[in-house]
């Protein structure tokens, strides 16, 4: 199996693509839901705030993964 640069680079960009995606998400799931959820996560340290957000994000990921396979 030889390197090949086209599919490093397909790499790299669907990752930096999932990453702005991700982000999106969380930005839409912050609006949508009430309240600031970075501060209920960092500052409050909400336990159930984080682990819908991080429900929300796995289940975001699996769409994205599935896309890109």
């Amino acid at each position: 199996m030889e390197f090949r640069i086209d599919h490093f680079l397909n790499a790299v960009v669907y990752a930096a693509l999932g990453i702005v995606i991700y982000l999106l998400a969380f930005f839409v799931i912050d609006k949508a839901t009430p309240g600031e959820l970075r501060t209920e996560i960092f500052e409050k340290h909400n336990v159930a705030a984080a682990v819908v957000v991080g429900f929300m994000m796995l289940g975001i990921g699996i769409i994205i993964a599935a896309a890109v396979h």
